[in-house]
């Protein structure tokens, strides 16, 4: 039986502990008891654990051997800020598939009243995508960045610099596929997304003039998080085998 996959939210030395939420769940939900064994994610490195003491508040493990594990594609996205609820989906699948960031975007067209609350959503995002990782068995959460606009992106300032291959998802672009383009990139790969609504023509003209691909997925128009989940899931078998 596969072991449950837990990410330390503290480590010393040969110990490893699960504080708050988490430890909760172990002890009160899971009923687990101390020398029950999980798979622990102890500062990145997966390792066998064994529960030595626990409460609600805390479970404490001792860490054993380390356990090989599979290296995901390095995949970022560039999501523009669409209605929560199924954003928040969103964030939860792409983690789920793998991503390693994900970037809030505020675009031309993201409703003004999401681009105000977006920024007290932050520390909610990244606990949907901690519980989404550990639940995946994932080593790691994704990267989870504070809403910045389409213009920082594309013009790559900072800690917001875009290495690798970029794409962008646009409904204006009918020659290239999806497949197509990250057929022809290495990793590390970034796709951007645009809002309920799509890009502004301007906002592909800005990311293309900055060295961002132009690719579609189709023909038929999706939502938002359908158009996320689909290109990443396409953009991971393509790039899983690349190198």
């Amino acid at each position: 039986m596969t072991r449950r996959r837990w990410i330390a939210d503290r480590v010393r030395q040969d110990r490893a502990y699960l504080l708050g939420p988490n430890a909760l769940h172990l002890s009160r939900v899971l009923r687990a008891k101390a020398g029950q064994k999980f798979d622990v994610v102890a500062d990145g490195v997966l390792r066998l654990g064994t529960i030595v003491a626990l409460s609600a508040e805390q479970v404490e493990f001792q860490l054993g051997p380390v356990i090989a594990s599979a290296t995901l594609s390095e995949i970022s996205v560039f999501l523009s800020i669409f209605k929560f609820d199924r954003m928040e989906w969103a964030l939860e699948k792409l983690t789920e598939l793998g991503v390693t960031r994900i970037q809030p975007v505020i675009a031309a067209r993201t409703e003004a009243h999401l681009v105000k609350a977006a920024e007290k959503r932050l520390e909610r995002w990244q606990r949907i995508v901690h519980e989404a990782a550990q639940q995946s068995r994932r080593l790691s959460p994704p990267e989870m960045g504070a809403p910045v606009s389409l213009k920082d992106i594309a013009t790559k300032t900072g800690a917001l610099s875009v290495q690798g291959c970029r794409v962008v998802l646009s409904e204006y672009e009918e020659q290239v596929s999806l497949k197509s383009a990250v057929q022809q990139c290495r990793a590390p790969l970034a796709l951007a997304f645009g809002p309920e609504g799509g890009w502004t023509r301007e906002e592909t003209e800005l990311l293309v003039k900055n060295g961002w691909m132009p690719a579609s997925l189709g023909p038929t128009i999706l939502r938002a998080e359908t158009a996320a989940i689909a290109a990443v899931a396409v953009a991971m078998a393509l790039t899983v085998h690349a190198d």
